[in-house]
């Protein structure tokens, strides 16, 4: 399954690193993080529960960017 989110990030550099930091989070089988348009896709594995990724991921770009806020 594939979400997007809105996301608030600061610049391009930053936004590579979540998308890294996504990509590395279980639960998670892929993201893409668009600095220009400010979202990020990430699809998910089978059999896991998007709300408790997200809190993962979203703790996971907090280390990059500790203001990052993303629409759950």
């Amino acid at each position: 399954m594939k979400k997007t989110y809105k996301i608030e990030v600061d610049c391009a550099n930053c936004a590579n690193l979540m998308e890294e930091a996504a990509k590395k989070t279980a639960g998670v089988q892929n993201a893409v993080v668009n600095f220009m348009t400010q979202k990020m896709i990430v699809e998910f594995e089978d059999g896991s529960e998007p709300k408790q990724v997200m809190q993962s991921v979203l703790k996971a770009c907090r280390k990059v960017e500790p203001d990052c806020e993303i629409e759950l």
